[in-house]
C-alpha cells in the first residue's frame, strides 16, 4: 500500500472513530484529553520512536496531538525528526519564554514541546520547576485529543514524575532480559510507591507475534506473582529494516515507509488506542497536572 492508500485508510478509520470518541469542543487539556506516558525501564528499546510515530499517525487520523519530550536531560525528539528548535523547555522554566512560544509544529501537524539536552540541572527538575511546568501546561490554550509524554528511561525522579502526571502509561519493552527486569522495576516502584494501577505493555523489536506474546507473558507472570498486579498487552512492533533507515534520514517511519511491517503494527495499535476509553480511575480533572503530583513527589 502506498502512502496515499495508507492515508485513505486512516481517514476511513477516523470517520468510524469519531462516532465512538467525538472530539471535545472546549480548548486546552481537559478530562477528555488522553494524556499518555510512553516509558521504559531501559534505554534503547525504541520508546521515543514509538511516541513520535504514534503522534504522527494519530495526527493523520485527524487527532490534535501534543508530543512532550520529557527526557529533560537527554532530549532527542528534535534529533529524531531532524528539527532545530530555537527554544525549549529550559527557556520556559527560566521564565524567558512562554510555553506557546516554545511549542513548534512537527511532521503531520503534530505540536512538539522540545526539551534540552546536555544541561545537567534539567536532568532532575526541582519542585519549583515542576510547579512552573504544570501551571504553564494547565494554561495552554490548545484543543488537544492526545498528549504523549516521552519520558526518560529508568527510575529517576523525573521519570516517576511524568509517569504520575499521565492518565495512562505505556511501558515499552524488548526481548532483552535486561529490558524485562528494568521494566519490572519501573512498574514495581510506580505501583508500590505511587499507587499506579494500570500499565499497558508494548513489545518492540521482535521477529514474530508469538515472540511478543512470550515476552509479555514473562513480564506479566512476574507482576502477577510478585506484585499481585495484572498488566495489559497493548500490541507489538516487529523488527523492521525501515526503522534504522528512517532514523538515519531523520524522518518518521510512518511518513517515509507507510506500508512497512512496523508502520502497519503501529497503525493498528493507534486505532486500538482511539477505540478504547480510559477507565474511571484514569479520568483526570480539568487540569493537566495536579499540584498534588508535585507534593507526592516530594522535591
Amino acid at each position: 500500500m502506498d502512502q496515499a492508500g495508507v492515508l485513505r485508510e486512516m481517514k476511513k478509520m477516523e470517520d468510524k472513530i469519531s462516532k465512538i470518541n467525538p472530539l471535545p469542543e472546549q480548548k486546552g487539556c481537559n478530562e477528555d484529553t488522553r494524556v499518555i506516558a510512553i516509558t521504559s525501564g531501559k534505554g534503547g528499546v525504541g520508546k521515543t520512536n514509538i511516541a513520535a510515530n504514534f503522534s504522527y499517525i494519530l495526527s493523520m487520523m485527524g487527532k490534535r496531538i501534543l508530543l512532550i519530550d520529557a527526557d529533560t536531560g537527554l532530549a532527542n525528539i528534535d534529533v529524531l525528526l531532524g528539527i532545530t528548535p530555537e527554544y525549549n523547555l529550559c527557556h520556559v522554566l527560566h521564565g524567558e519564554k512562554t510555553l506557546s512560544e516554545v511549542i513548534i509544529q512537527g511532521p503531520g501537524g503534530i505540536k512538539i514541546l522540545p526539551s534540552a539536552s546536555g544541561i545537567q540541572q534539567m536532568a532532575e527538575l526541582s519542585k519549583g520547576q515542576k510547579l512552573t511546568l504544570l501551571d504553564a501546561l494547565n494554561d495552554l490554550n490548545e484543543r488537544l485529543d492526545f498528549v504523549f509524554i516521552d519520558t526518560g528511561a529508568g527510575i529517576a525522579g523525573n521519570v516517576m514524575y511524568f509517569n504520575m502526571a499521565a492518565k495512562e502509561i505505556i511501558v515499552v519493552v524488548s526481548s532483552e532480559p535486561t529490558s524485562l527486569t528494568d521494566a519490572y522495576a519501573l512498574i514495581k516502584i510506580l505501583y508500590q510507591g505511587y499507587s499506579e494501577k494500570r500499565f499497558m505493555i508494548l513489545v518492540n523489536m521482535v521477529k514474530t507475534s508469538n515472540e511478543a506474546r512470550s515476552v509479555f507473558r514473562k513480564l506479566s507472570n512476574a507482576t502477577d506473582h510478585f506484585l499481585n498486579l495484572s498488566v495489559e498487552y497493548l500490541g507489538h512492533v516487529p523488527c523492521d529494516n525501515g526503522v534504522p533507515e528512517a532514523v538515519k534520514k531523520q524522518h518518521l517511519l510512518a511518513d517515509i515507509f507507510p506500508s512497512s511491517k512496523a508502520t502497519r503494527c503501529l497503525f493498528s495499535i493507534a486505532k486500538k488506542l482511539c477505540q478504547e476509553r480510559p477507565g474511571p480511575y484514569e479520568s483526570g480533572t480539568m487540569k493537566f497536572f495536579s499540584k498534588a503530583i508535585v507534593d507526592r513527589d516530594g522535591k
